[in-house]
Order: structure tokens, then C-alpha cells, then sequence
């Protein structure tokens, strides 16, 4: 069932531009380039004041060591928060520099320090390797707060699409390893469920535009190494399938309300909420997938405010 004549009219225009890319073993290659090569093709120069380093870490540590690129402020200030920030790509594409431009701006108009790693992708790395190089940026971040100039107390993490599912695991294996402290989570679309890609009841409405049903499931495939839907997937890999939600720290969740993922973000956003984590849950009309990097559009700009906002009172800035 056609849903184009629920699309905002001025997200229309980018369908084109993300629906060209295919998500199957055949052009996994070519889509990678090709991502890489649009979103960071018309970067903007880092804004005034702000520096960009890359560093590696861990060195002799459990996982290889991942490349990261810190963007932070230049003029000294000490205990800054700081923002784990992981790209998207469905666990099977995506880089850092794919977001530079949201990451200089965050550390340019919240004084912070934003950090993005370049996480093993799958079919290359299945889990649990992204979530462990997530988890090795964290620890980094944390090892080196006097350095960074940052407040260990007051680190969030954040991602979109398969980044926000990192984000939202990491929030879950750093409560149960029990080793460094998370402040907040900013989940944007976070991809956290393979069982719904094969539910029969899900809209078909949903996941018509850039990331479709087929592409979730080459997705989870490609991640998990086996049958999606399956018994024993560990919520490290699927937050969703975790059964204790309480202790997690508060969250900010956005979701377009065509987005394939809007039933597990809005499910996962009551669970949160009755396992007593402050949520806050913003579904935006006429929003496919990847609406947060439609630069210029309504929904667009009242996520950057929205999720702005929620940053701040996570952060205490």
C-alpha cells in the first residue's frame, strides 16, 4: 500500500537520494561508498573555535584498537560534558565522517566534547564486535576525562539508526558491567528489534522509504550471523530483548512516524517508562527513516530543537 501521500512535502525530494542505495550482499559494497561519499560530500569547514583530532584506543586492550574522531572545543574550560556520538548504517555500513558536521556543531553550540567511533561493521565483524568498540570509546573517554577536559559524571551517549541501537546496548552493558557511568541516551530511530522484521502485523505504511523491511532483515542477518527472529539473541545485540529495563539512565527517543522502527522505538519508549527511566518520546509526522539528516525540513529542524533541548537537561548544561 502506497504511503507517498503521507510523506511531508518537503522530505519528498530526498526519497530520491536515499532510495537509490541497495542493502543486499550484492551492493553492500558500492552502498557503502556511495553513503559515505553523499553525506559528506557539501560538509561544512568546522565551525569556528572547534578542533577536530583522531585518536585510537584501546592499545593492548581486549579489541582491536578503534579509530575515533574527538571534536572539541578550543578555548580551556575544565569537567565539560561530553557525547559519545555512533553513526548509523544498519550495522553494516557507515563511518564517523558521515556525521562531522552534527558532531562540530553539537560541541560548538553545547561547549562539549563529542566523540565518534568507527565501529567494526558487520558481515565483516558480526556481534559482538561494534558493541565492543563502543564499549572500548566509552572506557577511552572515560581513562582520559583530565585530558579531555571532561566530566566522567557527565557523559551521553547517542546515535542514530543502528547507532542508536549501539547506544541504547551500550546503556544496558555498561549498567550491568557495572564499570563506568552513562548520564543520558539520545536514541534517534534506534534500530533495537530484529523480531519485528517479521512481524505480519506491522503497518505497511512503514519502512516504504531508506531503510525497508527487506533491508532490516539483510541488517540483522548480517549482524547476528544467523536467522533473525531467532532464540538466545543477546540484548547487547537487540536492546529490545532485554528484559530489565530499570536503571538505565534517562532517555530521549525520536522516530518518524514512517519509519519501519516506529513500533519498537514506541514500545521500547513504555517500557523504559514503566521501568521508572525519565523517557521522553517524540514521533514526527511524515518522517521516513533518516529524517534527522534532511537538512531544512519541518521535521528536521524540530527534532534539532527537541533533542537539543533533551540534551541539555540530560547534561545538566
Amino acid at each position: 500500500m502506497p504511503s507517498t501521500h503521507l510523506v511531508e512535502p518537503d522530505i519528498l525530494p530526498f526519497l530520491g537520494l536515499f532510495d537509490s542505495f541497495g542493502y543486499d550482499a550484492k551492493s553492500l559494497a558500492t552502498t557503502r561508498v556511495r553513503l559515505l561519499e553523499m553525506l559528506t560530500a557539501a560538509a561544512p569547514p568546522l565551525p569556528a573555535g572547534i578542533t577536530k583530532n583522531e585518536w585510537a584506543s584501546p592499545i593492548g586492550g581486549k579489541v582491536p584498537p578503534v579509530r575515533m574522531l574527538v571534536y572539541k572545543p578550543k578555548h580551556v574550560a575544565k569537567d565539560r560534558p561530553a557525547l559519545l556520538n555512533i553513526h548509523g548504517g544498519g550495522y553494516i555500513s557507515g563511518a564517523p565522517e558521515m556525521q562531522e558536521a552534527q558532531n562540530a556543531r553539537l560541541a560548538a553550540e553545547l561547549d562539549m566534547v563529542v566523540v565518534s567511533p568507527d565501529y567494526r561493521l558487520a558481515p565483516e565483524s558480526p556481534f559482538p564486535a561494534a558493541i565492543e568498540d563502543c564499549y572500548a570509546a566509552l572506557a577511552w573517554m572515560v581513562s582520559q576525562a583530565s585530558e579531555l577536559d571532561i566530566d566522567p559524571a557527565r557523559i551521553a551517549v547517542s546515535g542514530e539508526s543502528a547507532g542508536g541501537g549501539l547506544a541504547a546496548a551500550l546503556a544496558l552493558l555498561a549498567r550491568d558491567r557495572n564499570e563506568y557511568q552513562i548520564a543520558f541516551q539520545r536514541l534517534i530511530y534506534p534500530m533495537i528489534d530484529d523480531r519485528i522484521s517479521g512481524m505480519l502485523e506491522a503497518s505497511p505504511y512503514l519502512g516504504q522509504f531508506v531503510w525497508t523491511r527487506e533491508s532490516n532483515a539483510f541488517g540483522w542477518s548480517c549482524l547476528l550471523g544467523k536467522a533473525i527472529n531467532g532464540s538466545n539473541v543477546s540484548p547487547y545485540a537487540a536492546a529490545a530483548r532485554a528484559q530489565d529495563l530499570s536503571g538505565l539512565p534517562p532517555a530521549f527517543i525520536g522516530c518518524g512516524a514512517l519509519d519501519f522502527f516506529v513500533d519498537e522505538n514506541v514500545d521500547y519508549a513504555r517500557r523504559l517508562i514503566h521501568a521508572g527511566v525519565p523517557t521522553e518520546l517524540h514521533i514526527y509526522r511524515g518522517a521516513p527513516h533518516g529524517f534527522s539528516l534532511m537538512e531544512g525540513t519541518y521535521a528536521c529542524q524540530c527534532f534539532d530543537s527537541d533533542s537539543l533541548s533533551a540534551l541539555k537537561r540530560g547534561l545538566q548544561i
